[in-house]
């Protein structure tokens, strides 16, 4: 599922939703859609069963997300969450600078031009990419307090969320939305043994939506262990869950 009409690239023609629903010879749908849209996609394709790769986030709940993922099961069919800023170069780069580090504290702020809310969600749902950085970085966090300032006329929002680890560092994740905002990322770690200041330029991100992909063909073909599809699952809901408690604090 696409959000855009497509028509025909290399000779095949885009078909409707009710032909790949009920087409013998689709197996597999990638839903590509406004973050509104997943839940119901996923859960038509799986009852018409088709295996599923979805972008982030699966949904705009996390009981929905629970509840899709039982259907999956029920169906027997492969659920895939799409998240290619664990590909990232920037996020290798993270990953090698945390490893062993005791953590003091930390932000991260990202900024980007305007979203609307009616298709993509809460912002802590629409940017659940910059949480799930932090979740894999530092494990799982607990919610200690979220604001949102919020300017409708001027298309503008700012999400504050001040999180905590289990070994309760604070961490603080802002989201800032607007007019004229580039999109940008700006992180500061502080560490026991020193700190880190933003990403240096680690090169640029090859194939990453083609690595995704192949994560996903190697579910389908049972070459991931239980226990690594185990704490994916985990991560993901705990993402979904604390998007959720940001939603609820801020309201």
């Amino acid at each position: 599922m696409q959000r855009r009409e497509l028509k025909c690239i290399d000779e095949v023609q885009q078909i409707s939703l009710e032909d790949a629903l009920s087409s013998q010879e689709v197996e597999v749908a990638y839903i590509c859609s406004e973050n509104s849209s997943h839940e119901d996609y996923i859960r038509q394709f799986l009852n018409a069963g088709k295996h599923v790769l979805v972008e982030y986030p699966m949904t705009l709940s996390w009981a929905a997300a629970q509840d899709l993922w039982e259907l999956a099961e029920q169906k027997g069919k492969i659920l895939h969450e799409e998240h290619i800023e664990l590909l990232m170069e920037e996020f290798a780069f993270l990953k090698k600078e945390v490893l062993g580090k005791e953590l003091l504290k930390g932000s991260l702020l990202f900024t980007s031009g305007p979203l609307e809310e009616e298709q993509f969600g809460f912002p802590a749902f629409s940017g659940i990419s910059r949480l799930t950085w932090l979740v894999s970085l530092f494990g799982e966090l607990s919610l200690v307090s979220a604001t949102l300032e919020e300017q409708k006329e001027d298309k503008y929002v700012k999400m504050t969320v001040c999180l905590e680890t289990e070994n309760k560092c604070p961490l603080t994740w802002i989201e800032e939305k607007g007019p004229g905002l580039k999109r940008n990322r700006h992180l500061s770690f502080h560490f026991k043994s020193g700190s880190l200041e933003n990403i240096p330029n680690v090169g640029v991100n090859k194939n990453i939506f083609l690595k995704d992909q192949n994560i996903f063909v190697q579910k389908l073909f049972g070459q991931i262990s239980e226990n690594e599809l185990v704490i994916e699952k985990k991560r993901i809901l705990h993402c979904l869950w604390l998007a959720e408690e940001i939603q609820k604090y801020c309201q």
